[in-house]
């Protein structure tokens, strides 16, 4: 199976587990449980980074209680990385006050702020990969509707979402071409590449005609209708798993407890 067929049956897989088997945690909640945990975490002073590591417990408790596999989260949180690494890699050039030394080496406030900036990152994404793996990513955006986001917002997130897939589909098909007619050729000079996405461009855009010329023909008027029928009411689970993880994170962003583990090691 190629990379373009296996992100196509990712994301189709994926839609179908959501539309099976929801989450017995209501989606409001857990949204509402990643806002105050990514507001918390994202907001813990540089120098708690005790505080900060604590937060990682997060992932590994939700995943426990919403019946998703931790392994397959931390093994696509590990993208970011990059990211993350260039955005803190002068830190340690600019910021060189010293704090303590381990084992002879000095380590600076520049060393400890890149490690926070590697954290927070990976622990951001873990949250959201949690939040979409649990919810689904039109279940999300419905959420997100729900709770007072504009609604052109979230359907232009929906519509992204629903039209990777179509786009994955265009790709697969000129693949399939160029496979049939190649006679088993598997590389290609880079002029031939940049007739190949320009084609791929040009089928998008005839089919994203298509497709708005048939959505307005059946009365599209710039909102999606919700037709997911979810619960209006919290069940007494979802509630209690909003007061549990929500007050665990604002009480740890709030109570300095370096102290205590400073004590409790020695």
């Amino acid at each position: 199976m190629s990379k373009l067929e296996k992100a196509y049956y990712t994301i189709t897989e994926m839609e179908i587990k959501h539309a099976e088997s929801p989450s017995f945690v209501d989606a409001r909640i857990i949204v509402l449980t990643t806002l105050i945990y990514l507001i918390m975490m994202l907001s813990v002073p540089m120098g708690r980074l005790a505080t900060l590591l604590l937060f990682a417990t997060y992932p590994i408790i939700a995943t426990g209680v919403l019946g998703i596999g931790y392994g397959h989260i931390l093994k696509n949180s590990l993208y970011i990385l990059p990211l993350v690494v260039v955005i803190g890699i002068f830190n340690p050039i600019l910021d060189k006050t010293p704090i303590f030394k381990v084992y002879g080496v000095m380590i600076t406030t520049g060393w400890i702020s890149f490690v926070t900036v590697i954290i927070r990152g990976v622990l951001a994404m873990q949250a959201i990969l949690i939040l979409i793996d649990s919810c689904g990513f039109r279940g999300v955006c419905r959420t997100l509707k729900k709770i007072g986001v504009p609604s052109f917002l979230t359907d232009q997130l929906m519509f992204v979402y629903r039209y990777i897939s179509v786009l994955l589909i265009e790709a697969l098909t000129m693949r399939r071409a160029r496979e049939a007619r190649g006679y088993g050729r598997k590389s290609y000079p880079i002029k031939l590449w940049g007739t190949f996405t320009g084609q791929l461009f040009l089928r998008a855009i005839d089919r994203s005609e298509r497709i708005n010329r048939a959505m307005l023909a059946r009365g599209f008027n710039g909102n999606l209708p919700d037709f997911q029928q979810q619960r209006d009411k919290i069940g007494a689970g979802s509630t209690v798993y909003l007061i549990l993880m929500g007050g665990i994170w604002i009480a740890l962003r709030f109570i300095d407890i370096t102290p205590y583990l400073a004590g409790l090691a020695i």
